[in-house]
């Protein structure tokens, strides 16, 4: 092999490592900025078939009930404790900020945080619904078992 194609062969194999190195970075990245979707009985027991549970430390997102008479506020800061419920085991969320207007007991919410032990969650962010009637298509579906589809209207009876 001649020296000039051994040189070529050379800086094309760096930049494909180069290429391949930086790839696997992105995608290492990207991992760790995954926040998964878990309801409180998902949390305890595991998620899908192979009832796989999240790892202390682990970003990801909780949707639930909040269950009446668990709020728990400290008087000398922003700091909140309540419990989740949805069809099974509790859920501890521990927050320290201000709460939505609309956070109430035995209202819905999905707080974002991480895994602090294997039923305690740290949360930097809740969210409340806004309504009585509307509920996150993935938590109605978690919650209530059954598949968020749109209504359907009859059009001959004017409704």
């Amino acid at each position: 092999m001649n020296p000039r194609r051994k040189k070529r062969l050379l800086v094309i194999i760096a930049v494909l490592f180069g290429i391949g190195g930086s790839i696997g970075l992105v995608l290492y990245a990207l991992q760790e900025n995954i926040n998964l979707f878990y309801t409180p009985s998902e949390l305890i027991d595991g998620k899908g078939p192979n009832k796989e549970k999240p790892h202390i430390g682990q970003k990801l997102r909780i949707g639930g009930m909040v269950v009446p008479g668990t709020v728990q506020r400290n008087e000398q800061s922003l700091k909140v404790s309540f419990d989740l419920i949805d069809t099974g085991p509790l859920v501890t969320v521990r927050y320290q900020g201000i709460l939505p207007d609309l956070f109430r007991e035995g209202q819905g919410i999905v707080a974002q945080g991480i895994l602090i032990e294997p039923n305690v969650i740290e949360a930097f962010e809740v969210l409340a619904k806004h309504d009585e009637e509307y509920m996150p298509a993935e938590v109605a579906e978690a919650v209530k078992g059954i598949k968020h589809e749109k209504p359907k209207y009859n059009l001959d009876s004017g409704s």
